[in-house]
């Protein structure tokens, strides 16, 4: 931020992205992950905490685990083989600020409605790193947990209401193998509340999804049938974000009928797509809520999109109409509920780019 040209940038493409998302009538924002480079496939998710803690080697940096690339001639091994992590080379731990405080900051400072601030939790950093050297995962994981809840700390301290921890492993090492031995599941779930201890006064949001680089599913199994009992009973947190496996609501919600009427966590349906340039229609939106509503009750459930849309995803055109479809479709079934519906300025007729004909008043 002390490069002016920088620091110009930043700051009017964060009023960009957070103007964008208060005319689509969202209720929460974010910082759109702008404080990542634009590497190949979303690398800088992982990346950006990774360059930052001490512990890494950035000398002769290696592939990440094999066991996320795709075959020869596919996207996601294209994306997976370039790639690159530092090696481990001593206990990993908070060297200096990931100044996510700083981060939130610049973009709540764009606006009056919350902003979230999301980032990759710790396991899921250590999950790729290829060359541990002598280090146990389970260790390299609680250290990183310990260095990611302090940057937290700070980051709940400088005012941030909503903070969000992206792809804790429970959800996949479930998927992946049914047999998974449940004391590393156990480990998990102590490690994720351990990341996320201390921060009393957030909203605290738990993002679960099958992969995002290239807008690319990571996942060959993608079925929260193994994990629902582990998000909703034992992770710590407020909301748990899902997404539909198949791009099937119905699927999905039929999971968290069980348990209506005693969840303890809201749930984050996405509704939207981020895999598709598709753009939903308003009626297919209204009838994903209802299916949720009708699950999950309208007090536990928040409305979302699958993951986020950026990392190489669908242009931006597409990602601001897919924003004002959600709530547009999602003002549906408020007004059939009696519910306020929010203002959807990129929606308002006397508001269009082009209009065909001239507009009473």
């Amino acid at each position: 931020m002390t490069d002016s040209a920088y620091r110009e940038q930043l700051l009017d493409a964060l009023a960009v992205v957070i103007s964008d998302q208060e005319r689509a009538g969202l209720d929460i924002l974010t910082n759109g992950d702008y404080h990542l480079d634009a590497d190949f496939g979303g690398r800088s998710w992982f990346y950006y905490p990774v360059e930052r803690v001490a512990g890494l080697s950035p000398d002769a940096p290696e592939m990440t685990d094999p066991r996320y690339s795709g075959p020869p001639g596919t996207y996601l091994q294209e994306i997976m083989t370039t790639w690159r992590y530092p090696r481990v080379v001593g206990r990993i731990a908070r060297d200096k600020p990931l100044e996510y405080a700083k981060i939130w900051r610049i973009a709540q400072g764009k606006t009056d409605r919350p902003v979230k601030f999301g980032t990759v939790s710790a396991q899921t950093v250590v999950s790729v790193l290829a060359s541990r050297g002598e280090f146990k995962e389970a260790d390299l994981i609680s250290d990183f947990s310990q260095a990611m809840n302090a940057e937290l700390r700070e980051l709940a301290a400088a005012g941030c209401k909503v903070i969000q921890l992206e792809d804790p492993l429970p959800h996949i090492v479930t998927s992946v193998n049914p047999d998974v031995d449940p004391k590393w599941v156990d480990f998990l779930v102590d490690a994720f509340n351990e990341e996320v201890s201390g921060l009393d006064d957030v909203e605290i949001w738990i993002h679960t999804c099958w992969g995002n680089p290239g807008a690319q599913r990571v996942q060959e199994n993608r079925s929260y049938a193994e994990s629902v009992e582990i998000y909703l009973e034992r992770m710590a947190g407020d909301v748990w974000t899902v997404e539909a496996p198949n791009g099937d609501v119905e699927e999905l919600v039929a999971l968290f009928k069980p348990y209506q009427g005693r969840l303890k966590k809201k749930i984050a349906l996405g509704v939207i797509s981020h895999r598709t340039v598709q753009v939903e229609a308003v009626d297919e939106v209204a009838a994903a809520v209802r299916a949720g509503v009708e699950a999950i009750g309208p007090q536990m459930l928040v409305v979302t999109s699958d993951c986020g849309f950026g990392r190489q995803g669908v242009n931006r055109a597409v990602a601001a109409h897919k924003a004002s479809a959600l709530v547009q479709g999602t003002n549906v079934v408020r007004r059939e509920l009696g519910y306020p519906e929010a203002n959807v300025r990129a929606a308002d007729p006397a508001l269009q780019i082009d209009l065909h004909a001239a507009v009473d008043g």
